[in-house]
Formats: structure tokens, C-alpha cells, sequence
């Protein structure tokens, strides 16, 4: 019988394998094909590489600014912009909507001043942060940090008030205290909608750092795209913009390896 379970198992095994190499496949052959349609775009439509660089010429400015440090140098400025604005962000809103989920009346003082900080665009603000506090890393921190506070805070909210009424009622039964409950059952029972807001914020804090840089900084990727545009050197443009999106999935990426470090008792 073990025999026989064991050769069943092999043969699942077998017929896995080709699919999951297939997956891994799919990302290198869908950059292929897009870099593959850009090139054939530009040869058809013989527009001028200062409107639409081909790859090549794309590829080549990148060595050039890869080989002598400058793209190495902006990339680190902005990575640093980014994740402490992004773990600022998440402290705020994870403290703060955590008391609103438990306060009624809290949510109910505060949430006006909250839905009316995010209608206005951080395009619109970001000028007069980098007015009150300079053209320094704080103000891009702070730009970084209120792009991804609100949806934190919507889905701190919307977890922590998720947990089922019955676990709170056997933490209460059980004497447990505030912080048992925090660790113990709210945290892990709100985990997984607190981890979809910080896919969305990971990548809103790319955008917070390049939107600060635009208004106003000496450095970063941001600054290279103001400095590129101006110089009509759109290849580099290229670079830094392909630079930021390489950033941007990579903390997205970061997000999902937490999910499946997190909450993989879900899968099984």
C-alpha cells in the first residue's frame, strides 16, 4: 500500500513539474514580447529617439548610467524616501485605525478630517511640504507617509472589526487582557486585510517619494527624470521610470513573500 501511494505521488510530482516551470516561464516571455512589440513600434512608426527611444538606446544609457555610479546613487536616495515614508505610514495608520475600529465616537470626530485630508491630491499639497519643511529627505518622508496612510488605515479599520464577536466573547471568558487580544486574536485574525492595504501602500509610497522629488530636490529618481526631461534625453527618462517600477515590484513583492509567511495556515 505504500509502494502504490508512493508511485501515485511520484507521478502527481511528474505532471507538476512541467507546469510549474511553465509559470516561471511567463514572466521572462511577457517581458520579451512587450520589449519585442516597443522595438517593432519604433521601427514602424520612425519616430525620432527623443520622443520614443528604441530598447537598444534605452539599454545602452542604462550601462552608461549603471557603469559610473549615478543611477546606483538616485535609486538609493528614493529607496530611502520610500520605505521610511512607507514605515511611518503604516505605524500612523496601523495605531490610529486600530483606536478608530475600537472607538465609535472616535471614528466618528476624526473620519471628517480624514476623508477631507484625502480629497485634496498630494500633488497639490506636496508643494507646501516642501515649503514648510525644506527640500530636505522630511518632507519627501512626509509626502511618502501620507500617500499610503489612508488605505493602511481603511483596512486596519475594516480588519480589526472583521474578527468574529464569538472569539472576542471566549478571549473575554478567558480574562484575557487587552494586549493577549491584540496578539492573540486580533492581529492574527485581521492579518490578512491589514496585508492588502500594504500591497496598495508599498506601491502608493514609490509614487509619494517621486511626486515630492518633482516639486522639489538635488537627488533621486525623480530629480534624474526632471533633469532627462529637460535635457530631452528621453532614453534616460526610460531608465529612471523603468528604475522606479522595478522598485515598486519589488516591494510588492516583499509584501506577498510576508503573505505567505504570515498566513500560509490558509493554503492548507
Amino acid at each position: 500500500m505504500d509502494l502504490a501511494q508512493s508511485q501515485k505521488t511520484m507521478k502527481t510530482l511528474s505532471w507538476k513539474r512541467p507546469h510549474i516551470s511553465l509559470r516561471f516561464l511567463l514572466l521572462p516571455a511577457s517581458i520579451a514580447a512587450g520589449i519585442g512589440i516597443w522595438a517593432l513600434f519604433v521601427r514602424v512608426s520612425a519616430l525620432p529617439a527623443f520622443i520614443l527611444p528604441p530598447p537598444a538606446l534605452v539599454w545602452e544609457r542604462f550601462l552608461r548610467v549603471a557603469g559610473d555610479g549615478t543611477l546606483l546613487l538616485h535609486t538609493l536616495i528614493t529607496l530611502q524616501e520610500v520605505l521610511l515614508g512607507l514605515a511611518l505610514g503604516v505605524l500612523i495608520a496601523s495605531v490610529l485605525g486600530y483606536l478608530l475600529a475600537n472607538s465609535v465616537k472616535l471614528e466618528k470626530l476624526l473620519s471628517p478630517y480624514i476623508v477631507a485630508s484625502q480629497s485634496v491630491p498630494i500633488v497639490a499639497i506636496a508643494p507646501l511640504l516642501v515649503i514648510w519643511f525644506g527640500t530636505g529627505l522630511f518632507s519627501k518622508v512626509l509626502i511618502c507617509a501620507l500617500i499610503v496612510f489612508f488605505p493602511v488605515l481603511v483596512n486596519t479599520i475594516v480588519g480589526v472589526r472583521s474578527v468574529p464577536e464569538d472569539l472576542r466573547d471566549l478571549m473575554r471568558s478567558l480574562e484575557a487582557g487587552r494586549w493577549q487580544t491584540l496578539r492573540m486574536l486580533e492581529i492574527p485574525a485581521a492579518m490578512p486585510v491589514l496585508l492588502g492595504g500594504l500591497r496598495m501602500g508599498a506601491t502608493l509610497s514609490v509614487i509619494g517619494a517621486v511626486v515630492g522629488e518633482f516639486v522639489g530636490a538635488d537627488r533621486g529618481l525623480g530629480f534624474l527624470i526632471n533633469v532627462a526631461r529637460g535635457q530631452y534625453d528621453t532614453a534616460l527618462v526610460f531608465v529612471a521610470v523603468l528604475t522606479l517600477v522595478a522598485l515598486a515590484i519589488a516591494l510588492y513583492g516583499v509584501v506577498v513573500l510576508m503573505e505567505k509567511r504570515f498566513l500560509g495556515w490558509q493554503s492548507h
